[in-house]
């Protein structure tokens, strides 16, 4: 899917045009200057990279550069764009869920276009850097094709197909306005508790490493290809140590785990946790990264406090910039400094000088643009944090081409949700499943066997994408945004099939059951156990599968969910047992293996427990004795 892709027009050109933008027009790019001497050093393409941020940098005033390091919610804008052009804001982004209406490709491109030109509009013409959660997927555009979350691909042990889908998910989300992702997470999930469980390719550091090709997906290569038409700055986030902190030390509200405390020592963090933000730097060249909410507390320093990641200066610049290389800049998380102590200059002032480079400041952008000027005029947040900073957040608009082609190329918009682009997608879901148990080869089924399928999961789209999916927590149901059910998928593949979503239709007859288990959506730590949330399987489900399997000779247990869910009084009555994740839109690509069209080879990316009291149970624990270990994972043929 790499496409070549000419030099586009000069940006100096486009600001020509910007008087004739509306919030729905795209201008055509005028011509550029023809001396090289009326074209400002920064504006000449041809220069090197470090040339142009430099010679920019040198014509900023104080309140420019604190534009560029401030981000906004559309939210907080849309009705009074003004403010883009007004506080020389550096990024926009749009939180889960929030979306131009219509919620269609040509509706978002116009939205970030209109965003676009306000920015166009200030004294230097800087570019707009226009973030999104593209988690599994262009996820908050209905329409975008929507591939198995994280955990799932971890379970494909295919880091070439990882690269595939997060290209195609760059080539959709970019065609529509966004040019930067927060994406992928790298974080390693060590408690299945975590309600960002999903988020994470698995429990192995190294696992975790092997499927940061999802950054060369999303950024091609390196930086040499950012300005390309089908790629965007990829966020390896939640730097560091967040899939690893403490049941019980979160103080976000009924947060269980989800913005807790890691407690650990240097030599676990080092080749648990920051281990998989060496490779993205290292190896992968990721352009920003976005610090975790949690905090560190190290066991090996007395005295030892916990002290939040935004405000972390050992681990963000001694340890991330100067030791590991990393170039990119730091990204904090939604309204993450105003869990930092002391006031809100204090919180700023902290976050800064601890190495914060941009400030997700959703709804409070001009509060803190005017917090930072006065910390700096003040003299405590020294210019050269400042001018670093803006330095690397500019260096990243260059390289995506922004100041040549501000605008969004709408070529591959056509692709969005293509059958390329599922195909793809159904592939992934297909190597992502977990063949568990097959005794008697229970599978895979046959397209003449008569099938009972029961259970809600079985035929609901939002259950089987899960969270981030069309909104923050996702939803339940079929109405979110188009996909094929698991049940669908099934129906296409066999002629004879029976649903009960309670199986309280007749089983007489049936030769197969298919009972389809699992959870609801839910994101962040709203999902964490204890807050809502349990590993155990619901009480329908119990039955679901007690009735079915009780009744129907040969009976296979599918699981949807973003963790593994607690079965071992259920096992023994299954014939055969698959953990099928949450999919997303392609729940025909779980009937391809169950029908044998492809072979089960996915393998376990986190470790089974027997009970939930387990947790935390990981690969190379003492004592490990899961129910399913770290790897697992039976095969069939094709």
């Amino acid at each position: 899917m790499r496409t070549h892709v000419p030099r586009r027009a000069r940006f100096a050109g486009a600001v020509l045009a910007v008087a004739a933008v509306t919030a729905t027009a795209v201008p055509a790019a005028a011509a550029a200057p023809d001396t090289a001497e009326r074209t400002p050093a920064y504006l000449n393409a041809r220069l090197p990279v470090a040339q142009r941020v430099s010679d920019l940098l040198g014509r900023m005033t104080l309140a420019e550069k604190v534009g560029q390091m401030t981000q906004a919610e559309r939210g907080a804008v849309d009705a009074d764009q003004q403010q883009i052009t007004d506080l020389a804001l550096g990024s926009v982004l749009s939180g889960g869920g929030s979306t131009p209406t219509p919620n269609t490709p040509e509706a978002w491109a116009d939205m970030v276009d209109g965003y676009q030109s306000r920015a166009l509009a200030t004294r230097l013409h800087i570019p707009l850097l226009y973030g999104i959660d593209s988690v599994h997927g262009d996820n908050n555009l209905v329409g975008a094709t929507i591939f198995p979350h994280n955990v799932g691909l971890g379970a494909t042990r295919d880091p070439g197909l990882v690269a595939d889908v997060e290209h195609i998910t760059a080539t959709e989300t970019r065609a529509t306005g966004p040019q930067w992702v927060f994406a992928p997470c790298v974080c390693v999930t060590r408690d299945e508790r975590w309600g960002r469980t999903y988020e994470s390719f698995g429990e192995d550091p190294k696992l975790v490493q092997q499927m940061e090709t999802a950054i060369d997906g999303f950024q091609g290569d390196g930086s040499k290809d950012l300005d390309n038409r089908d790629r965007v700055l990829a966020t390896a986030k939640h730097y560091a140590g967040d899939g690893d902190t403490t049941y019980g030390t979160s103080t976000n509200g009924t947060y269980k785990i989800d913005q807790g405390v890691t407690i650990t020592d240097w030599q676990h963090f080092a080749q648990t946790d920051l281990a998989p933000y060496v490779t993205a730097v290292q190896q992968h060249d990721v352009g920003s990264i976005m610090p975790s909410y949690s905090s560190v507390q190290w066991t090996d320093r007395a005295g030892s406090t916990p002290v939040k990641m935004t405000a972390n200066k050992e681990l963000l610049t001694d340890v991330l910039k100067q030791k590991i290389g990393f170039d990119g800049f730091l990204i904090s998380d939604w309204e993450a400094i105003h869990q930092l102590p002391g006031d809100y200059a204090t919180q700023v002032r902290t976050a800064v000088n601890a190495g914060i480079d941009m400030f997700m400041e959703p709804n409070s952008a001009p509060q803190f643009e005017q917090t930072l000027l006065g910390e700096v005029q003040a003299g405590r947040v020294p210019m050269s944090r400042i001018n670093d900073a803006v330095s690397r957040i500019l260096k990243s608009k260059f390289e995506l081409g922004l100041f040549e082609h501000p605008y969004t190329d709408r070529t591959n918009i056509g692709t969005v949700g293509s059958a390329q682009h599922r195909a793809v997608a159904r592939q992934a879901v297909a190597e992502s499943q977990v063949l568990l148990k097959n005794s008697d080869k229970a599978l895979p089924l046959k397209p003449s066997q008569k099938i009972y399928v029961a259970g809600v999961n079985a035929n609901d789209l939002g259950n089987q994408a899960g969270g981030w999916t069309v909104t923050w927590q996702g939803q339940s149901g079929n109405t979110s945004f188009p996909g094929t059910t698991i049940l669908q998928g099934i129906q296409q593949a066999a002629k004879n099939v029976t649903y009960s979503a309670d199986a309280s239709a007749p089983t007489a007859g049936a030769d197969v059951g298919v009972v389809v288990i699992g959870e609801t959506p839910y994101a962040e730590g709203v999902g964490d156990v204890g807050n809502g949330h349990t590993l155990n399987i619901s009480a329908a489900d119990r039955a679901n599968i007690d009735k079915v399997c009780g009744a129907i000779k040969t009976c296979v247990v599918l699981d949807v969910a973003g963790r593994p869910q607690i079965v071992t009084d259920e096992l023994s009555k299954m014939d055969a047992f698959v953990m099928s994740w949450l999919p997303g839109s392609e729940g025909a690509g779980v009937a391809d293996v169950l029908f044998g069209t492809k072979p089960f080879t996915g393998k376990l990316s986190v470790t089974w427990p027997r009970s939930e009291d387990q947790e935390p149970i990981n690969v190379g624990d003492r004592n490990y004795q899961p129910l399913f270990p770290y790897g697992y994972g039976l095969t069939t043929h094709r």
